[in-house]
């Protein structure tokens, strides 16, 4: 199959779904639900302004399944509980000008958000800033259904696809890892296994939507930890996913584990996985999305034109200049221009970020880049007292909290 293309020409997925060019808005953790698990009036009108300035799809992070294993207070949770309606105008107003609003469907696993959940992952962790305990395989068995749950209420309310985590240090993520995966049944020990949950996913999830609505992948080249999940395993992970009935891959890579480096933070002036990618294009024939340091447009023109990948995913620069996509189809601005901070704390550049999404959201966005020190504290504000309304709004689901985990903000990143 014949892949390469440019930036501006239409993609046809598996599924019939035609893309009207190669950009995407790759997942963030906007973090702007309203603490009930449902969208607010800013985060609609941010996924509006993407739509408006000529994305092909536009994906929103960290869907939750349910309110036990959320990463943010923000997050939005997309249930048989949710109120379907609030929904419905996310997706009508996120999807205009053909752009394609996909959900990421979310489980942040041993990286819960402690002060709303009790933490699990595969295996059972006692480290510094990271305590979890070990999920049932009882739990397992039910995850799939879980997935199809939310991607069947996606396409009832509208949304025009779904991508399933498995990247990043979440749950499906975890499993991944042998550094994270040290169960001894049929969801630990070879990569056969470890993968087993999220084909699973994959599979329940396709059953439930059937063969024309789109099912991506989100998946890491490697953890970047030592010991950890590696290119080797991904690139196993990827001939599996080539058998299955996904539509698109997109390839990123590292980990919200405490104290792992953020890619998105590094100064690096070409995509961060590019070299994987070209390794995963011998290993399917499935569309690639690249996620992680496009900051040009010549960037991203080239990784498309050379076959390596068939879309690129852009985060930052969107939310820096969310018409990018346009303005690049029109030869203006090739590059947008990247706040720098010197000493920032862990957690730091996500906060300011995080912050402009709320600006954008309420068109408040101004060329001058805001106080990264008042930034933080918004932040961290904003999710005291989501907090509150989370825990009030989900009494009767929050059984038990982890009460002496370490409490983090929030571990998705725009």
């Amino acid at each position: 199959m014949q892949h390469a293309g440019t930036l501006f020409e239409p993609l046809q997925l598996p599924c019939g779904l035609v893309l009207k060019n190669r950009i995407a808005k790759s997942a963030m953790s906007d973090s702007l639900g309203d603490g009930t698990g449902h969208p607010t009036a800013e985060q609609i009108r941010l996924y509006q302004r993407w739509a408006a300035g000529g994305l092909a799809i536009s994906i929103i992070g960290e869907v939750q399944l349910s309110s036990g294993y959320a990463e943010n207070p923000g997050n939005l949770v997309l249930s048989e509980a949710s109120d379907l309606d609030r929904f419905r105008e996310l997706a009508r107003r996120g999807g205009e000008n053909g752009t394609g609003l996909w959900l990421q469907l979310g489980h942040a696993g041993a990286l819960a958000y402690a002060p709303t959940s009790n933490p699990k992952g595969p295996s059972a962790l006692d480290l510094q800033g990271l305590r979890c305990t070990e999920i049932t395989l009882e739990e397992m068995r039910r995850l799939p259904s879980a997935f199809a749950t939310t991607a069947r209420l996606a396409q009832q309310a509208g949304f025009g696809g779904v991508q399933i985590h498995a990247a990043h240090g979440f749950l499906l993520s975890q499993f991944l890892s042998p550094l994270f995966n040290r169960r001894s049944d049929e969801y630990g020990g070879a990569i056969a296994n470890r993968m087993r949950p999220l084909l699973e996913a994959i599979e329940a999830t396709r059953a439930a939507v059937g063969p024309d609505f789109p099912i991506a992948v989100k998946l890491n080249s490697s953890d970047q930890l030592e010991g950890g999940f590696d290119a080797q395993d991904a690139l196993k992970v990827v001939a599996a996913l080539d058998q299955s009935s996904v539509d698109l891959i997109d390839i990123s890579g590292g980990t919200y584990f405490p104290g792992a480096k953020a890619a998105s933070d590094g100064t690096g002036r070409g995509p961060y996985f590019l070299e994987f990618a070209r390794r995963a294009r011998t290993a399917t024939t499935k569309p690639l999305m690249l996620t992680g340091g496009f900051k040009t447009r010549a960037l991203a023109d080239e990784a498309v034109a050379s076959g390596a990948v068939d879309i690129v995913g852009l985060a930052r620069a969107l939310v820096l200049e969310p018409s990018l996509a346009d303005l690049w189809k029109a030869d203006r601005k090739p590059e947008p221009v990247f706040p720098r901070f010197a000493d920032a704390p862990e957690g730091g550049i996500t906060a300011w970020y995080t912050m402009r999404l709320a600006e954008i959201g309420g068109d408040k966005e101004t060329p001058v880049f805001g106080d990264l020190g008042q930034a933080i504290e918004s932040y961290y504000a904003r999710d005291k007292s989501r907090t509150e309304v989370w825990l009030r709004h989900f009494a009767d689901d929050v059984v038990e909290k982890a009460g002496t985990a370490h409490q983090r903000g929030s571990t998705g990143s725009p």
